[in-house]
């Protein structure tokens, strides 16, 4: 388009301009909203519609077109309802109702597509995209967050429209409105298991070898270790967190009994429920 023929539609000149002196862009924006006749309506998914503004003086000339911009002539789907967000140990879970597609367009296909971003930034980062599912409920899970953060979460459903020889076009529908999400941690780590305690002492200070199958959670700080004798209280025999999944008790005396747990603790201090108990006799 190299020249403006009929005008899509015209708005009113500001009414403070700013003066041809002044220095820097100018403030502000000019906002217009197209109607498409029903002619554009009709045509191809795969066409552009192409925009582009001309400014008029008193004498309405113009010194010529703006730079031009295309918008796809795809249709777009409505955002999907009741969209929820739920902060769990796994994650983030994401919950909609499912969109029914058009049954009068071939050759696109949707998905929902999902934005997270933080509170007070207008940057927003990709989730996910999920397949367009008519079903009535749609899941999508956000382990990519960092904790202890407030993060707003919105969805919308994505028009892909297939380019020759290149990735399909995404064209954005509405969003739903945002959800928030405040990810503060009061979520334990896994129970540790497959505890297991041995004596040794033979020639040699007596002592009891730990040792347990390892916690691999990511945010994992360590392990605590718990002792008792018959009849007594479990008391936490270590000062710091265990950093290995084995620990060696020097602390025994002959002729005793001791039945041993052990814990995991993450980096936010949640620990987790205790391992099975196991015990070993010190002759």
């Amino acid at each position: 388009m190299s020249t403006c023929g009929i005008p899509a539609g015209e708005l009113a000149a500001p009414a403070s301009p700013v003066p041809t002196h002044a220095a820097g862009p100018a403030k502000g924006q000019a906002f217009y909203s197209d109607t498409l006749p029903p002619e554009f309506l009709q045509r191809s998914p795969a066409d552009f519609i192409t925009f582009g503004v001309e400014v008029l003086n008193a004498n309405r000339r113009s010194a010529g077109l703006s730079n031009l911009v295309q918008v796809s002539a795809a249709p777009t789907l409505p955002p999907p309802e009741n969209f929820r967000a739920q902060l769990t140990a796994e994650g983030v879970i994401l919950t909609w109702k499912g969109v029914p597609p058009p049954q009068s367009v071939t050759g696109l296909h949707f998905v929902y597509r999902v934005y997270r971003g933080t509170e007070g930034n207008n940057s927003a980062t990709i989730v996910g995209d999920v397949p367009l599912n008519p079903d009535a409920q749609a899941e999508l899970r956000d382990h990519s967050f960092d904790w202890e953060k407030t993060y707003k979460y919105r969805a919308m459903v994505v028009t892909m429209v297939p380019q020759p020889n290149q990735p399909d076009l995404p064209v954005e529908g509405d969003d739903t409105p945002s959800v928030q999400v405040t990810t503060h941690d009061i979520f334990p780590p896994a129970v540790p298991s497959g505890l297991q305690a041995v004596y040794s002492g033979v020639g040699q200070q007596p002592f009891i070898d730990l040792i347990w199958s390892p916690v691999t959670e990511a945010d994992l700080a360590g392990y605590n270790v718990y002792r008792h004798e018959e009849g007594q209280q479990a008391v936490k025999i270590n000062s710091a967190p265990v950093a290995t999944p084995a620990y060696r008790d020097n602390n025994v005396q002959s002729t005793r009994k001791y039945f041993y747990t052990v814990t995991s603790v993450d980096l936010r201090g949640n620990e987790s429920a205790a391992s099975e108990e196991t015990s070993e006799q010190v002759p």
